[in-house]
């Protein structure tokens, strides 16, 4: 078994496609509309084929994805090499991202940074 793709809903669906495909490199498939409920979407593809859902609708309800909570955390992308870890968190820091953590050594061995990406969605970079 594997997991097909993870989805989240957010406010700007065209500024969260541009923000994964030009800062991470996704490939974003078509964008979905149903014109009855409003519900937009993007499937994003990226290299090892993981996919990412992103999705827009009318009267979904606020919540602040940059807050600590039950549910999912965050998404972690594996970017290579801890070199590149940290080029990505110093371009992401210098287009004005939040750095919540990092770039460092966890203390289960992980070298990660943690980034605020769009609309505070919070984004593990790792190797």
């Amino acid at each position: 078994m594997r997991i097909e793709h993870a989805a989240v809903y957010v406010r700007d669906l065209a500024a969260a496609r541009a923000f994964f495909v030009e800062r991470l490199g996704a490939v974003a498939g078509p964008e979905y509309h149903n014109p009855r409920t409003g519900f937009r979407s993007h499937f994003l593809t990226f290299e090892g084929g993981a996919r990412l859902e992103i999705m827009a609708k009318p009267g979904v309800e606020e919540a602040d994805p940059a807050q600590e909570r039950i549910g999912f955390s965050h998404l972690a992308f594996a970017v290579g090499s801890a070199e590149r870890v940290d080029a990505l968190t110093a371009d992401l820091a210098s287009a004005g991202y939040e750095v919540v953590s990092g770039p460092r050594t966890t203390g289960d061995g992980y070298y990660e940074s943690c980034v605020l990406g769009p609309e505070g969605m919070r984004l593990e970079l790792t190797v």
